[in-house]
Order: C-alpha cells, then sequence, then structure tokens
C-alpha cells in the first residue's frame, strides 16, 4: 500500500482478524461473515485481500512478525541465555495455549500457503533461536559443554507439543503452569553448568 491511511487500515485489519481467529476459529468463518464482522465494505476489503486464502496468509506473516517484536521486547529483560530461553518457552505455550487448536488442523488443511510459511518459519527462524542460545550459553559457561546442541534444540521444541497434548495433560487435572515447571525447570537444570542451575532457579522462583 501507498499511502500512510491505507497502510494504517491494512494492519488495523490484520490484527483485528488475527484476535477474531482467536476467539472464533478459522474454519467457521465465511469470507462474507469476516468483512462483515470488520465493518468495512467488500470493495475495502478485496483491495487489500483477494481471498480467503490470502486473508489468512496475511494473518499469519503478521502474526510472526507480532511474535518477533514481542521477544525483543523479552531479551531486552536480560541477557543471559538459560532465562531468554525460559521466557520463549513461557511466552511461546502461552501463545499456543490460548490459540484455537483447530486453527492449526484448518490451516493446514485448507491454507496450505499459510502452512508452508509457519512450518518455514519453524526451520529458519525457531530452529536457529534455540540453537544460538544454547551454543550463547555454552561459550558463557551456562550450558554444559558436552551437549548435542542439534538433539537438545529438537527435545526443547518438541516438548511445547509435550505440555499442550490435552490427552496427556488434561487440563481438568494439571495446572499448565505446573506442568511447565516440573518439564522444564529440570530438563534445564540437567543441561546446565551450576552457574546456569542458578539461574534457572532463580527464574523459577519468580513464577
Amino acid at each position: 500500500m501507498n499511502s500512510t491511511p491505507t497502510t494504517t487500515l491494512h494492519h488495523t485489519l490484520l490484527e483485528e482478524v488475527r484476535v477474531l481467529f482467536l476467539r472464533e476459529g478459522i474454519g467457521p468463518l465465511s469470507l462474507e461473515q469476516i468483512i462483515q464482522k470488520l465493518n468495512v465494505s467488500p470493495a475495502t476489503f478485496h483491495g487489500m485481500f483477494e481471498d480467503k486464502n490470502d486473508l489468512v496468509t496475511q494473518v499469519v506473516v503478521h502474526d510472526m512478525e507480532r511474535q518477533q517484536r514481542e521477544h525483543a521486547a523479552l531479551f531486552a529483560r536480560t541477557d543471559n541465555p538459560v532465562e531468554r530461553i525460559l521466557l520463549l518457552l513461557q511466552d511461546g505455550i502461552q501463545e499456543l495455549q490460548q490459540t484455537p487448536s483447530s486453527n492449526y488442523a484448518d490451516i493446514q488443511r485448507e491454507h496450505p500457503a499459510a502452512w508452508n510459511l509457519m512450518m518455514d518459519h519453524l526451520v529458519t527462524y525457531s530452529y536457529p533461536q534455540i540453537h544460538g542460545l544454547l551454543n550463547d550459553g555454552i561459550l558463557r559457561k551456562q550450558f554444559r559443554g558436552d551437549i548435542n546442541i542439534e538433539l537438545v534444540t529438537k527435545i526443547i521444541l518438541e516438548q511445547v507439543n509435550l505440555i499442550l497434548n490435552t490427552d496427556i495433560f488434561p487440563p481438568s487435572r494439571y495446572n499448565l503452569a505446573e506442568v511447565f515447571r516440573s518439564i522444564y525447570l529440570y530438563y534445564i537444570r540437567g543441561i546446565c553448568t551450576d552457574e546456569g542451575m542458578q539461574l534457572a532457579a532463580s527464574h523459577f522462583a519468580r513464577l
């Protein structure tokens, strides 16, 4: 978009749709319902979005950019790799917890372009981010020097899926914060040096 007002409107609509998808899901909403809920004219809407596929793809990109800004804000709170990893994991789990589980299935099934962007983001952003923090922690003697960084990165990311698996940890029986603490406190401590263990313990003591 060329003009600032239009760019601002575009950004506003993307954010409104992101919130709408969190509240009502992606699959149940038709394009006509979305336009009606946004309270914009069809002409204005179609000047920015070709169809629902294009809308979902743009919202996914918008959301990934928002997450990166939030991660930068988290990193501004601390410069030590141990706490940065724990802050990232907490933030990611909270995000996923607020998202209807059906959204991921709907994107994968109905909006493959958006799904491919999400998978690419995991490979090109999330994985290198954790990998880099682990490497930095080793250099700063907060993580043990004998860990397999590739494998540990994979395990840390897969543990997010474990925590959010309601078949394994049904919300009616388990507190998500306590599950997070029980899994990551002991796993992160296991790959830490004495200095790193103190940083991890201090982080969890504040939860």
